[in-house]
C-alpha cells in the first residue's frame, strides 16, 4: 500500500516550486489570480521578504505541494491508498483526494493564514528527547498547564505554543527534566487554545466551501483516524487549536499493512519523523479501533464494547471536565496499551475509563 504525505509550514525556502511552476501554467496563474499576487515570484524570488510570514506562507505551500503531486500523478498514475498532510498539509491532502478542488482550498488557506497570522503575542517551541508523557508531567509540576503540545511530530519530538513568557519560562524546565528546548520563529501560539478567537471566522470561512468524499481516506490530524465526508469542515475548525496527532496518524497508516510513505513537496520533512514512529511501532505495536474486532485481550475488547455502544457524537461526562462533552473519534488505542477517545473542545485524550456516556 501506499500513502502520499505533504508538509506544513517550516518546509517553505526561496526557489520552491522551480520545477513546476512552468510545468503547470494554468494552475499557476489560477493561484496568482486568486491570491492576488504572482505566486511563481513570491516562491522563486521573496522580493519583499514575504515568504516566512504566516499570510502568505500557507498559500505559497499549499500551491506548490498541489503542483508537486499533479507532477506526481503524471510519473506515477496508480492513485494511493491514503493521503495525510502535517498541518497545513491536511489541505493539500484534501485536494489531493478529490475532497476539494484546487481552487477552494487555496482561498480557505489564504483566510487560514491571514487570520492566524492576526494572533499576536503567542510563541512555540520545539522539544526534543522527552515523550508525550514526560512533557505533560513536566508542564503539570511547574505550573505550566497554559502551554498546549500543538504538534507530537515523533516519539522524541513534540512542539509547545502558548504565550511568550509562558514558553520562556517552560525552557528551564524541559532542560531541567533532559528534554532539548528550541525556540521555533513562529508569529503565533498555532495548534493551541490561543488561536480559539480567529476559530468563528474560519467557521465562516470553512463554510462556504463545498466539500465532497474523500476518493481515498484522507488522515485527520485531530483524531489521527480518516476523515468522513461529513466531518471534514468540523474537524478542519478544530484543527486550528487541536494538535497535531502526527505520530498517532503515521502509526494508524503502518498498523494497515505494508505501507509505502511518499512525500510530495518543496522539502523532505516528514519523511524523517516517519522513520522516528516506525522504530516505535516496530517495537510497540499500536493497534485501532477498526481492527479490534479480531482481538481477544480485555482492553481490545472494551474497546469493541464502546464503539458498537456509542457512535460519534455521542454525549460524555469527564469527572474533571464539569460540562458534558461530545466525542470526536471513535475509541482506540492509543500508545499500544491506552483505550481512549477524542472528544470535542478538549486537547488530547480522553481515557476510556475516565468516560461516562450520557
Amino acid at each position: 500500500m501506499k500513502s502520499y504525505l505533504f508538509p506544513g509550514q517550516g518546509a517553505q525556502y526561496v526557489g520552491m516550486g522551480k520545477a513546476w511552476f512552468d510545468l503547470f501554467p494554468e494552475q499557476t496563474q489560477t493561484a496568482s489570480d486568486i491570491l492576488g499576487y504572482c505566486i511563481k515570484t513570491l516562491c522563486l524570488d521573496d522580493p519583499h521578504k514575504q515568504l516566512n510570514q504566516t499570510e502568505y506562507t500557507q498559500p505559497a505551500l499549499y500551491v506548490v505541494s498541489a503542483l508537486a503531486f499533479l507532477a506526481h500523478q503524471q510519473r506515477d498514475p496508480i492513485p494511493a491508498d491514503f493521503m495525510a498532510g502535517h498541518s497545513l498539509g491536511e489541505y493539500t491532502a484534501l485536494f489531493a483526494a478529490g475532497a476539494v478542488s484546487f481552487e477552494d482550498g487555496l482561498r480557505l488557506v489564504q483566510q487560514r493564514g491571514a487570520l492566524m497570522s492576526q494572533v499576536n503575542g503567542g510563541a512555540m517551541a520545539a522539544v526534543l528527547e522527552l515523550d508525550e508523557a514526560a512533557i505533560r508531567a513536566c508542564l503539570t509540576e511547574h505550573h505550566l498547564e497554559t502551554l498546549d503540545i500543538a504538534n507530537l511530530n515523533s516519539p522524541q519530538q513534540s512542539v509547545l505554543s502558548g504565550l511568550k513568557d509562558d514558553i520562556s519560562r517552560a525552557q528551564q524546565a524541559i532542560e531541567q527534566a533532559g528534554g532539548r528546548f528550541i525556540r521555533l520563529n513562529t508569529s503565533g501560539a498555532f495548534h493551541s487554545r490561543y488561536m480559539a478567537d480567529v476559530q468563528p471566522d474560519f467557521a465562516r470561512c470553512v463554510a462556504e466551501v463545498e466539500f465532497k468524499a474523500p476518493s481515498m481516506p484522507v488522515i485527520a490530524n485531530v483524531s489521527a483516524r480518516p476523515y468522513h465526508e461529513h466531518t471534514i469542515q468540523a474537524q478542519l475548525i478544530a484543527q486550528l487549536t487541536g494538535s497535531v496527532r502526527w505520530t498517532d496518524s503515521i502509526a494508524y497508516l503502518l498498523a494497515q499493512g505494508d505501507m509505502t510513505f511518499v512525500e510530495l513537496g518543496p522539502k523532505k520533512i516528514l519523511s524523517k519523523l516517519v522513520a522516528e514512529i516506525k522504530q516505535q511501532v516496530s517495537s510497540q505495536p499500536v493497534c485501532h479501533a477498526a481492527k479490534t474486532t479480531t482481538l481477544t485481550n480485555p482492553i481490545a475488547q472494551q474497546i469493541e464494547r464502546w464503539n458498537q455502544s456509542h457512535d460519534v457524537g455521542t454525549q460524555i461526562r469527564v469527572a474533571h471536565l464539569g460540562e458534558p462533552l461530545r466525542t470526536r473519534t471513535p475509541a482506540m488505542l492509543l500508545f499500544g496499551h491506552r483505550p481512549a477517545v477524542y472528544v470535542e473542545g478538549v486537547q488530547g485524550y480522553i481515557a476510556l475509563d475516565e468516560a461516562t456516556p450520557l
